[in-house]
């Protein structure tokens, strides 16, 4: 992708949304489970002012986790903690107890400086509510932002917080250092989707008088309260969400002069539910401009531990073979569902069909020789990276990418509510060239443990299709 595409793809976000410009020594790609799990701790332990995690849920048996929350409230009197999960998820019952249940104790000991809040969708309401068995319930939506910060530094990822995420369930994990204005923008985030959100408290905790709604959990120990007096839970896809997190920053984004060498990072927030499709907006403004430069050739290597393209995604590719698409699935054994009980048992088979269908239409469009499909396989690991690389030719590394929590699929795309950030590295200074080459490298990580492609030959059951036509958007 030249500099005039490239600045042109910074100037029309900017146009949207914010656009942070940082150094590119300030961003750090991680490669291992391991190493996400070291450097979420040596965060913790560096925290000076606060803590501020956002993530599906918690892992009940993250016991050295929990003690390194615990210890940083204990040195700092001035820190502060404040943690967003998924409703459904975090209170699952689980063995030895839910992530809320594990979480009660620095709700007890730090109840000024400790703040949890729970999402819940507003997809499933009303009776249907009451139906669904607490697993299901997830299928109607989440909050699925990963965002793992500290006072002015932030590590976004499409990892949980849990076992498996720290040691064999392969993602990405991007650590942005010395960036107050990111920093704050995440946590700003946070607030925002809190402010719509239940809080949770201790059972011993006063109620606020002014709670519109309390569901007593008493089994579990604890109680959670509705913070808006003027509207219900269940119809919050009403409000005009996330519109003046994305707005205040336009000013300051629009005075940037895309040219210097510098790194340039752009939030896309993806939330179906409430309407709000930056995620679209943003990928076929990236695809446009990549048309508009007659002379590129790019290479787009792109990647989804559950991929299943929904129609507008299936387009952008079919209507673009003048790119190198390179994309990496999950093979089933790396499915984070292969192996399950029940219906759930059946979603890598699921997954399969729905690469099938793509390769038919692939196959029907002629485009074979620019479309490759590759599965990711590693035994005993399970894959669940997502993202978006774009090499101006086969022998340069990137210059674009995209990380966050999103999938790419019509599961993230109306369901599930989503935080991931557009990367525009314009610069050839040495810096620069690192950053690139360690993007370049990341893919490379990826890709080896990647082989050819082997759904053509799976068989899929009439069970399975079924359960995808009714709840294919689900995945």
């Amino acid at each position: 992708m030249s500099a005039n595409a490239l600045r042109s793809l910074v100037s029309t976000l900017s146009h949207s949304r914010p656009v942070f410009k940082i150094k590119p020594s300030n961003i750090s790609i991680l490669s291992q489970p391991i190493q996400f799990h070291d450097r979420l701790l040596d965060m913790i332990k560096r925290a000076k002012q606060r803590i501020f995690l956002s993530s599906l849920y918690i892992g009940p048996e993250e016991h050295e986790l929990h003690s390194e929350l615990q210890h940083a409230l204990e040195r700092n009197q001035d820190l502060t903690l404040t943690i967003l999960l998924d409703l459904n998820r975090s209170t699952r019952p689980e063995k030895p107890s839910s992530t809320v249940g594990t979480l009660l104790p620095l709700l007890r000991k730090y109840p000024t400086r400790t703040r949890l809040s729970l999402f819940r969708s507003p997809h499933l309401r009303g009776p249907l509510a009451a139906l669904v068995p607490p697993r299901f319930k997830e299928g109607w939506g989440t909050w699925h932002a990963k965002i793992y910060g500290i006072d002015d530094e932030v590590m976004i990822s499409g990892a949980n917080l849990n076992k498996s995420y720290f040691t064999d369930r392969q993602d990405r994990y991007i650590h942005i250092s010395s960036s107050p204005a990111i920093a704050n923008y995440c946590s700003d985030f946070m607030d925002v989707a809190s402010s719509f959100s239940y809080s949770v408290q201790p059972n011993s905790a006063r109620r606020s008088l002014h709670s519109f709604e309390d569901l007593e959990t008493r089994s579990q120990g604890f109680h959670y309260s509705w913070p808006k007096e003027d509207i219900h839970p269940h119809a919050i896809h009403r409000l005009p969400v996330f519109q003046d997190i994305q707005g205040p920053a336009r000013d300051s984004s629009l005075n940037m002069d895309p040219t210097e060498p510098a790194v340039y990072l752009s939030p896309i927030i993806q939330a179906g539910q409430f309407g709000v499709t930056e995620e679209n907006e943003t990928l076929e403004q990236l695809v446009r401009i990549l048309s508009e430069d007659k002379n590129a050739s790019p290479t787009i290597d792109f990647t989804s531990g559950y991929f299943g393209l929904n129609e507008t995604y299936q387009k952008l590719v079919l209507n673009n073979s003048w790119a190198n698409w390179k994309i990496l699935a999950a093979s089933p054994q790396a499915n984070g569902f292969f192996g399950s009980k029940g219906i759930s048992g059946r979603i890598p088979e699921g997954y399969t069909y729905l690469e099938q269908r793509f390769m038919n239409t692939i196959s029907s469009a002629g485009l074979g020789s620019s479309v490759q499909l590759h599965e990711w396989h590693r035994p005993g690991w399970t894959y669940h990276a997502k993202g978006i690389w774009v090499s101006p030719s086969p022998n340069q590394p990137p210059n674009i990418t995209v990380f966050g929590s999103t999938n790419f699929n019509s599961r993230s795309s109306f369901i599930d509510t989503e935080l991931s950030f557009v990367l525009v590295a314009p610069g050839e200074d040495d810096k620069s060239m690192t950053l690139r080459r360690n993007l370049a490298s990341e893919v490379q990580g990826l890709r080896e443990y990647a082989g050819p492609w082997k759904g053509k030959e799976r068989p899929v059951r009439l069970g399975t299709k079924a359960l995808v036509k009714i709840l294919g958007g689900m995945l």
